[in-house]
Parts: structure tokens; C-alpha cells; sequence
């Protein structure tokens, strides 16, 4: 059953309505539903379909291609010798097919693209020299390995450029999605419980598939992580090599980012890890933010060179904070839970969840049409002049002359906004104010899970935001 993803459902059935032929690309990490959006949306019914194989050599890749083929009808396929003989066999293949649309579906592109087979060449003169001409033909490439396909198809600057008809990033599921994903598996959990799992496994499906009915979160997350035989025990490892080539060195920069909460700049990461200084680093932080697992954001008041890169994937935040180098019993999990190092976990992945949910947040400001920056901000102190160092959550900085100042607080019940608290939030309001010389209107607003006490200090707040807000839909 397919929860959510309308649009992107819409606009690949809607390609069969067109009157020329569509190339359509779909791109997203790994276990985010790529592969199960396309075969849903058309009932697991193409035309042709090939899903390339992990680490094999071009020629095994093209006696696959052959076979795929051969399976699909085409019994007379010769032997192919590269990929200019399996394209010219496709299209020996898809001209035989009875008249109408057509829809062809290449699975896992990033792995047939195997170095020297000439495989990117092949696809651009298949697509550029024969499909395009055509009025019948649906063709759609997918990968998990999102920094290829940006690279190669989506900002391909050869052959293939701005031959796109439509490009699909499938981005992980919100909360309110998670949510309906556990009800249509028959999962009876709490928002707090849907929480969270979402603070683990962020709003990957496939992670949230693994559940089990009947079973604690707690449970669960011991199952999944800390058993030896867990499917997420390795998952780490899995997930980035899939998603690169060579691994090493992204993990390094991830490991970096998950010791800094607010994140680090280029340079801080460049004297961290001891890298180079040039255009291949830069490749690696495009790289990790467009697979989602960071963001990039530029503080107000500061120098573009400022750049602050910060990490936000759940799954990884979550690796390093109680997987990484460690080894743990089958019910790890459930001896962490109330423990000081488990409440702080709590505090960090309720922010990130917030980072995730922006447009929710937004939503409920009322604010949904209006442009926005998002980012967290942060001063260090300066004896000379006095100021404090401060450290903002979330700032939601408007085009209409406001900047809302977002404090986010996970508490168990509801969170009380104390005599000091306020006096700090009102500091924080004023350095930021006074560092970035800013004219707009300062809003501070309160995002907590439960909502907030109502007592003196609750008013000082121009808005408070809650759990349930963020799974709106």
C-alpha cells in the first residue's frame, strides 16, 4: 500500500498522457521508497524493466541486460559486447511492441555505470538520437546513489543536459506520514512512541516497515540495532557505501559533524579532518547535502565564507551516538532509557525533528506563503564588548519584516518557563539582535512536545507550537 507521495504519483501517470515521450528520473537515499513508488504507481506492469546489479564487472552487468531481455520476449538477443549493442537491442525490443505507450524502467542506473564500459555515453545517444524522437515512451531511471545521479543526469552538463522531462527527489516522510504508515501495519503507538522511532530512523520507510505489531518501541529498537542479527545492525556501513563509491571519506566529515550540534564551518571542517582545500572537498559536501544527510545553512550577520554545514539525518546522528566503536547487549536500549545521556539525546533529536518539520512549523504560524530562511545561529562571547555567548535553536527569518526566534524544548509533560529561562530567552533576543543589526521585529516562540504551563512568564512568548502541530500533513 502506498502512503503519501500523491504528487509524485500524479506526475508519473500523468506522463502517460503526454504526446512526446517523457525521460523521467526519481533519486533519493537509500530504503526511501524509489523502487516502491514506481512499481505501485503502475501496478509492477512495464514494458521492459532492468535493475542493475551491486559491484559487478560491465560484463556480467551485460549478460544480465541480455537475459532481462530475453525474459521479456526478445528470446533472439545475440550476445551483447557493450552498451551500444544492449541499447540498439532495446530499441530492436521496445519498435516490436504493439502500438501505444510504452514504459520502460531502468532500476539502480548509478550501478550499471561501471568505469571505461561507456555506459553514460550510450544512455545519452539512446535517449538524445532515438527515445526523444518517439511519441510513445515512458523512460524512467532511478538510484539510490543520489550524488550520481544529480551529477550525471540531473545536472548533466554533456550530452544529457536539460533532456529531463521531469525529476522526482523522494524525500523521507514526515511525522504525520510515519503516522499513517504505522496504522495501515496495524502498529497502535502513541505520538510521543511515533516520536520517538522517528527520532532513530528519521522518515525512512523501509526502517519503519521493520516494526513489528505487538511490540514495544523499546523493544524494537533493541531488535533492530543491538541483537547481532539485527537488520539494522550493519545498516551503517551499508547505507554509505551504497550511496558512494568511496565511502571514506564522507563518513569522516558525518563523524566530524555528529560531535557538533549547531554543526562546523569549511574551514573547521578542513583543519578537523585534514583535507584538502579545493574542488573535490566541495564535491563531498554537495554530495552528502544533496543525499539529505546535511544542510547548509548562512548565519545572518555573518560573511558567506561562514557557511555553517550541520548534520541532520537521524539515522546517523543516532549511529554515533550509541553504535559507533561500542559493543552492546540485546536490551542496551531499554537500560538507557531515563538516563542523563538518554534525556540529552531526547533534547538534540527533537531539535532535528523540528529542522525536519519547517513547513509544519510554518504552517502553524500561519505563515506557509511567505519566503523564509531557516537556520540556527550562534555568537561566541566577547569580553571586549560584553556580549554573551548565545546559541539559537531555530531562526525563521520572513519576508515580511519578522524573524521568528524558535526555542525548542522536549519535556515529558509540560514545559514551565522559569524566571531565569525567561530572562535568558530575552538575552538571547537581545544579542541577536544587537550582533546582527537587524530592523525586522524579533518573535520568540516556544516549540515543545506537550505545550507550555500557563503562569507569568508564559505570555512572553509570541506563540508556542506543539508535537501534535508537526504532524500536520
Amino acid at each position: 500500500m502506498l502512503i503519501g507521495r500523491e504528487k509524485e504519483k500524479t506526475l508519473l501517470l500523468n506522463a502517460l498522457g503526454e504526446e512526446y515521450s517523457q525521460f523521467i528520473a526519481v533519486y533519493g537515499r537509500r530504503r526511501v521508497g524509489k523502487t516502491f513508488l514506481i512499481r505501485e504507481s503502475f501496478d509492477n506492469k512495464f514494458d521492459f524493466q532492468y535493475t542493475g546489479g551491486a559491484n559487478i564487472t560491465a560484463k556480467t552487468q551485460l549478460e544480465r541486460f541480455c537475459r532481462a531481455l530475453k525474459e521479456h520476449g526478445q528470446t533472439d538477443t545475440p550476445q551483447l559486447a557493450n552498451w551500444g549493442d544492449a541499447f540498439s537491442e532495446l530499441k530492436r525490443y521496445i519498435t516490436n511492441l504493439p502500438e501505444g505507450k510504452k514504459v520502460v524502467f531502468l532500476d539502480e542506473l548509478p550501478w550499471m555505470d561501471a568505469p571505461r564500459s561507456g555506459f553514460l555515453s550510450e544512455l545519452e545517444a539512446f535517449w538524445n538520437g532515438w527515445a526523444s524522437a518517439r511519441k510513445d515512451l515512458v523512460f524512467i531511471v532511478c538510484g539510490s546513489s543520489t550524488s550520481w545521479m544529480v551529477k550525471k543526469i540531473i545536472k548533466n552538463k554533456g550530452g544529457l543536459h536539460n533532456r529531463l522531462s521531469h525529476r522526482i527527489s523522494l524525500k523521507p516522510f514526515s511525522l504525520g506520514l510515519c503516522e499513517k504508515l504505522a496504522q495501515s501495519r496495524g502498529l497502535v503507538m502513541t505520538r510521543k512512541q511515533i516520536l520517538e522511532a522517528y527520532m532513530v530512523f528519521g522518515g525512512v520507510p523501509y526502517y519503519w516497515s521493520l516494526l513489528q505489531r505487538g511490540s514495544s518501541i523499546t523493544s524494537e529498537i533493541d531488535r533492530l540495532f543491538f541483537s547481532p542479527d539485527g537488520e539494522l545492525h550493519d545498516e551503517f556501513e551499508m547505507l554509505y557505501a551504497s550511496l558512494f563509491k568511496k565511502s571514506e571519506p564522507y563518513i569522516r566529515i558525518v563523524e566530524l559533524l555528529a560531535k557538533k550540534k549547531t554543526g562546523m564551518t569549511r574551514q573547521e571542517l578542513l583543519a578537523a579532518g585534514k583535507f584538502e582545500d579545493n574542488g573535490s572537498f566541495s564535491d563531498l559536501l554537495k554530495d552528502l547535502e544533496w543525499c539529505g544527510f546535511i544542510r547548509s545553512y548562512s548565519q545572518i550577520g555573518y560573511r558567506a565564507k561562514y557557511e555553517i554545514y550541520q548534520l541532520i539525518d537521524h539515522f546517523t546522528l543516532f549511529y554515533y551516538e550509541y553504535m559507533a566503536g561500542v559493543r552492546h547487549g540485546s536490551n542496551y536500549w531499554r537500560s538507557m532509557l531515563g538516563t542523563p545521556k538518554y534525556n540529552t539525546w531526547c533534547g538534540l533529536a527533537f531539535e532535528r525533528t523540528c529542522l525536519w518539520h519547517v513547513e509544519q512549523i510554518k504552517m502553524k504560524l500561519g505563515i506557509s506563503g511567505i519566503l523564509t530562511d531557516e537556520y540556527a545561529w550562534r555568537c561566541n562571547p566577547n569580553p571586549s564588548t560584553g556580549t554573551p555567548g548565545v546559541q539559537i535553536d531555530l531562526l525563521i527569518d520572513r519576508a515580511d519584516g519578522i524573524i521568528n526566534v524558535c526555542e525548542i524544548k522536549y519535556s515529558k509533560s509540560k514545559y514551565t518557563i522559569t524566571s531565569d529561562y525567561a530572562d535568558e530567552l530575552a538575552q538571547k533576543c537581545n544579542v541577536f539582535k544587537t550582533v546582527t543589526g537587524t530592523k525586522k521585529a524579533i518573535h520568540p516562540i516556544m516549540i515543545t512536545t506537550d505545550g507550555l504551563t500557563r503562569n507569568e512568564y508564559w505570555g512572553d512568548v509570541q506563540m508556542e507550537i506543539t508535537l501534535d502541530d508537526l504532524y500536520a500533513i
